[in-house]
């Protein structure tokens, strides 16, 4: 099933990624493609639980969604996989055969609670970065730059350069970066157990993307791809096979005002709930 907003720049499909990649997505079209596949560690996502039946298993299921996600990326494309700490190694092997990786990142985060007890708990996420041309791909350096502290702060003097000079305000991030995970209290969060931060997606987005590329994600979860592609003018197509979470995807992009009869509408929080009957309880 297929799903549009009016002018046809935000595309849902409804179904398996597999088969919507092959069957439905032309070769060398996507400019951007940033994918965020079940971590085969046993999450339960809607009717879905995320383990296979082996690694063996699991691993040729990615190699086969991956091959397909490369032949639909543009000749000057890029790609953005992140996996489980314990997953990343093998679909490194698999990426370096058949893109060039440009940088292997660490998405860092802190953790409200005890991450474990007997070694020590993840605070960080893998995700490659690679593209098809080496020379030649999309790399807006002057979005993403961030402060330089040496520069901006210590103001150091460069002695290297033949006129001496502070040392720049700015620089290009390096491949550590820490985002929060997206808590309930946010107004971003969905109902999803590994909702990806639009702050992330914006990093990745302005990056290796211009105004009208069309950006790729297979699994889409909240679409927090395709909501950030969105703000920033590009193009998006987004690949759900959950119901509870194509909803989502349909009132986020403002594709469809109900589903089936029913209004698509953000559940309250709890204290919204709670505010709400508070000020039931003041009108009374």
């Amino acid at each position: 099933m297929k799903y549009q907003d009016s002018n046809g720049h935000h595309i849902i499909f409804f179904g398996d990624s597999m088969k919507i990649l092959d069957q439905e997505i032309q070769d060398n079209t996507i400019d951007l493609i940033f994918a965020d596949p079940p971590y085969n560690i046993g999450k339960k996502y809607a009717n879905f639980v995320d383990k296979w039946p082996t690694q063996e298993d699991y691993l040729s299921w990615c190699y086969s969604w991956l091959k397909l996600c490369l032949k639909k990326l543009h000749p000057e494309g890029s790609i953005y996989l992140m996996a489980s700490t314990q997953t990343i190694p093998y679909l490194d092997i698999y990426l370096r055969q058949n893109i060039h990786i440009l940088s292997r990142i660490i998405w860092h985060y802190d953790s409200s609670g005890v991450q474990a007890k007997n070694y020590f708990g993840s605070l960080y996420e893998p995700i490659i970065y690679g593209v098809k041309n080496p020379k030649s791909y999309t790399f807006n350096r002057d979005d993403i730059k961030i402060e330089a502290k040496t520069g901006s702060k210590r103001k150091l003097i460069d002695y290297r350069k033949a006129i001496p000079k502070v040392y720049n305000s700015q620089k290009v991030p390096g491949n550590v970066w820490y985002f929060p995970r997206v808590r309930y209290g946010m107004e971003e969060y969905e109902k999803h157990p590994t909702q990806k931060p639009e702050i992330l997606l914006k990093h990745i987005i302005l990056a290796s993307s211009n105004v009208g590329d069309t950006i790729l994600d297979p699994f889409s979860g909240t679409f927090t791809t395709s909501a950030v592609s969105q703000k920033l003018g590009r193009k998006s197509i987004g690949i759900e096979i959950e119901e509870d979470y194509l909803k989502i995807g349909l009132r986020r992009l403002g594709i469809a005002t109900h589903y089936n009869g029913t209004l698509l509408q953000k559940p309250l929080k709890n204290y919204q709930k709670n505010n709400q009957q508070l000020e039931l309880f003041k009108d009374e």
